[in-house]
């Protein structure tokens, strides 16, 4: 008989000044002894010392880390600064926490998520996505024992990372579409708990979309939520389905493409535009929801060229192929997808 085994977080702990806890939180997972600590140089600044300081003031010896890039170079210098500790904890944006991730897994040792920017679901998914010559890759990754989210910190990142965050949730629409699609063409395994938790997520930030503005406390509680409740349909279903699909793979793609890529959860935002199109649903209102959360919604406003745009698409079919998604297995011509994203205003003409 197959059972399914669902990992997620012990605890999760958000709150405006909930950093000042971390040593508190950490005795009540039963860490202890020596800890690692990783960050970037400016959320060092910005959250690390706190986090270090709550640490030593519960009697936890604490070595630290910088990381600079989410890569496999990355991962094997948290490994060797780990030692004999216990525990990681990656305080930071999703890069960070996704290194820091991926290191506690392989060393087999507990990881602690706590984020600086709600920008993705890798606060508290059981993925990583750690950067290879070819782009991005996401990793199967044991999810962090415990999740601290200081909602003041989160508000007072730049307000284009948590619009990102809400892109990446949003995406979420799409990625279920296309998991119901592999479904009923290939018989792939579906779970209706994960594709509930996933919509019902998706449909809650929009709902609130009006609400999420820059500098609010409030605003960053509700996408941290909502980051938080996606990364838990992922591990309900044993795998990233419930939040990527094809929005994701041109995502993927344009990382490849482009000289410089936008935001993960922005460019995830404008592909699920066009993947809504071609699975016939209401493209503009989603168009709409990331324009009243002033995301990007077209080349322009990420950054990147139309060209780039076209070629994405041409190769998001081929980026993790066993996936089946609406692109299918030719994906686009230069034609196809021109006229998607003419269509859906991504690109001009």
């Amino acid at each position: 008989m197959d059972f399914n085994r669902v990992k997620l977080p012990r605890e999760i702990h958000s709150g405006p000044g909930v950093i000042n806890e971390t040593g508190s939180i950490c005795r009540d997972l039963k860490l202890k002894g020596r800890v690692l600590v990783a960050s970037g140089p400016r959320t060092m600044k910005i959250a690390g010392e706190k986090v270090i300081e709550s640490l030593q003031d519960h009697d936890f010896g604490v070595e630290t880390i910088i990381i600079n890039k989410p890569s496999m170079d990355a991962v094997h210098e948290v490994q060797d600064h780990m030692g004999n500790m216990n525990a990681v904890l990656g305080v930071g944006g999703g890069k960070v926490i996704d290194v820091a991730k991926m290191a506690a897994t392989q060393l087999e040792v507990h990881s602690v998520s706590i984020p600086t920017a709600a920008s993705h679901d890798g606060i508290s998914s059981p993925r990583a996505s750690i950067k290879d010559q070819g782009g991005s890759v996401s990793l199967e990754a044991e999810p962090p024992m415990g999740v601290i989210a200081d909602t003041q910190i989160i508000s007072q990142a730049p307000f284009r990372l948590l619009a990102a965050g809400c892109g990446d949730i949003i995406s979420n629409y799409t990625a279920v579409l296309d998991w119901k699609l592999a479904h009923r063409l290939l018989n792939e395994d579906y779970s209706d708990s994960a594709s509930a938790l996933s919509l019902v997520t998706a449909e809650m930030l929009i709902k609130s979309a009006g609400d999420i503005k820059e500098g609010l406390i409030e605003s960053a509680a509700i996408v941290v939520k909502a980051l938080i409740s996606s990364g838990m349909a992922i591990s309900i279903a044993g795998n990233s389905r419930p939040a990527s699909g094809a929005e994701h793979k041109f995502s993927h793609a344009l990382d490849i493409m482009a000289p410089e890529s936008a935001l993960h959860g922005e460019q995830c935002g404008v592909g699920t535009i066009m993947m809504m199109y071609l699975h016939g649903g209401d493209w503009e209102f989603i168009r709409d929801t990331l324009k009243t959360i002033k995301a990007p919604v077209n080349a322009r406003e990420l950054g990147i060229e139309s060209e780039y745009i076209i070629k994405a698409l041409m190769e998001a079919h081929n980026i993790r192929k066993e996936r089946y998604t609406i692109l299918g297995d030719r994906g686009l011509t230069e034609a196809a997808a021109t006229k998607l994203a003419r269509k859906t205003g991504v690109i001009d003409g």
